[in-house]
């Protein structure tokens, strides 16, 4: 009689990003303190907690564009090094300086550079994709306008189409519904859904509470430390952005606030 087969056990998909007792100071001061998390794969992640709460330091502290102090970072289970081209980041547009002499198009060529390694030019597939990309983000007809005369959506989604040019598995993204209009907002949305359905990782720093459970599966509560860390049903309630913002609290939008309130039953 022949012996049945011994099954493999099923195994759970590695982190997308995960660091473990991570702590960053700047001038001796500490900014980060002792985070440990592990973001899973094909999700929409929010990062989310008061000015001053290490959000945007945590971004790059993944990125390796800060020093850490003790801890570290691996993507998908692999040390940063080995994982870098995977990532693309797009900084906050308030970070960037719009007058560089350059055109929409040139800029979203720029990511695709890491993959061509220092010698190699950007060719008619580089352009070709640019340009999906810039169609994609509906601005297409911007490809050859100077980055100083877009508007601020405008210059985002040269941003956004920039990071899509890079092909990456995980996007981080720091603040990228800051300063925009109604429409942009409507495309970046839709766009983070269209990643999230081709397996790709988002990882956003977001600070509209009212949007988290539209626009998100997961979030990150951060106060220099971790306070929470989770599906955003399970973890993201009063208790725990009590615990996030404090006192602050109560200079939250009224939006917010009736958030909340939905939360504690307040009102129906």
């Amino acid at each position: 009689m022949a012996s049945s087969a011994t099954l493999a056990p099923l195994t759970a998909a590695p982190p997308a990003i995960e660091v473990h007792d991570l702590t960053v100071a700047y001038h001796t001061q500490p900014v980060l303190w002792d985070v440990d998390v592990a973001m899973p794969p094909g999700k929409l992640i929010a990062i989310v907690g008061p000015n001053g709460a290490g959000k945007s330091t945590l971004l790059k502290a993944i990125l390796g564009l800060v020093p850490l102090t003790t801890g570290w970072v691996r993507i998908d289970d692999q040390a940063l090094a080995a994982r870098r081209q995977t990532l693309a980041y797009i900084p906050q547009r308030t970070s960037v300086d719009w007058d560089f002499p350059t055109s929409a198009l040139d800029v979203v060529l720029m990511g695709t550079y890491g993959r061509l390694g220092w010698f190699r030019r950007p060719g008619q597939r580089e352009r070709d994709l640019a340009c999906r990309c810039l169609e994609q983000m509906g601005i297409a007809d911007l490809a050859q306008r100077q980055i100083s005369q877009l508007s601020g959506g405008q210059q985002q989604r040269v941003f956004l189409a920039r990071a899509l040019a890079q092909e990456a598995r995980t996007y981080l993204m720091d603040e990228p519904f800051a300063g925009v209009d109604a429409t942009t907002e409507r495309t970046i949305v839709e766009l983070l859904r269209q990643l999230r359905d081709q397996g790709r990782t988002v990882v956003a720093v977001h600070h509209d509470l009212q949007t988290v459970p539209e626009y998100f599966d997961w979030v990150v509560l951060l106060n220099l430390r971790l306070v929470a860390a989770g599906p955003v049903e399970e973890v993201f309630n009063t208790e725990n952005l009590h615990s996030t913002y404090g006192g602050q609290l109560k200079i939250l939008s009224q939006a917010a606030a009736a958030l909340l309130a939905k939360q504690q039953g307040l009102v129906s």
